[in-house]
């Protein structure tokens, strides 16, 4: 997992925040899809063990991370899209 992660983010020591925590693995993929379209890298953590389709509390939380550096950039996709706003460059 290490080597995947080194191989698509180039760097171990970034340091990751979170911008999201959902119980919606659909908004999950949206926000990844949009936040990934503007070079933002996103990692998605859960504690959801894949074959119990369990929802309970912290289990069910599903997590979008980027890196620090691009926070405040994917806080305001992320808002935008919360309000309907079109986003353009």
């Amino acid at each position: 997992m290490l080597k995947r992660f080194i191989k698509c983010t180039g760097k171990t020591n970034e340091k990751w925040v979170e911008v999201l925590i959902t119980y919606d693995p659909i908004e999950v993929e949206i926000v990844k899809a949009l936040l990934e379209s503007g070079g933002i890298p996103v990692i998605i953590r859960t504690a959801k063990v894949r074959p119990y389709p369990v929802n309970l509390g912290k289990m069910g939380e599903i997590k979008v991370l980027v890196r620090k550096e691009d926070k405040e950039a994917a806080e305001k996709v992320i808002q935008g899209c919360k309000n309907g706003e079109t986003l353009t460059k």
